[in-house]
């Protein structure tokens, strides 16, 4: 009898279509698990409105472990949105970031793409409302 249940439908999803304006290019998957990662979103968001942050800097800011700053940072970097530049403050080396055209570009996307999810969350929201 268990096995001749009938199973619920779930109700369909709408397609979600972009609002005009909203996507300059749209977010690829690509560019979205790249990006959409707490620690790599918290160094691009830091950089977005730093020009440069060193190493020790974002390291507090996003209270990361050398290790997991040292590996995101180079992500980042080998998908050419951050640019490293290393130095020497006194006889202590001094790695400091910055955000690539590239970066900021990929970024905008990004936040494109959450902007319009959430509007499109909140059109659907108040639909369901009515």
């Amino acid at each position: 009898m268990a096995a001749e249940r009938k199973q619920r439908a779930l109700p369909p999803v709408p397609a979600l279509t972009p609002l005009p304006g909203f996507f300059k290019e749209p977010a690829s998957s690509a560019l979205l698990r790249l990006v959409n990662e707490r620690a790599r979103l918290g160094i691009l968001s830091a950089l977005a409105v730093n020009v440069r942050l060193s190493f020790a800097e974002l390291k507090q800011a996003l209270r990361l472990t050398d290790g997991n700053l040292s590996m995101h940072a180079r992500k980042l970097e080998d998908a050419g949105f951050v640019a490293s530049a290393k130095s020497f403050h006194g006889r202590r080396p001094l790695t400091s970031f910055t955000l690539t055209p590239r970066g900021r570009g990929a970024f905008e996307r990004y936040l494109d793409h959450m902007q319009s999810l959430i509007t499109h969350m909140r059109e659907a929201d108040t639909e369901t409302e009515q």
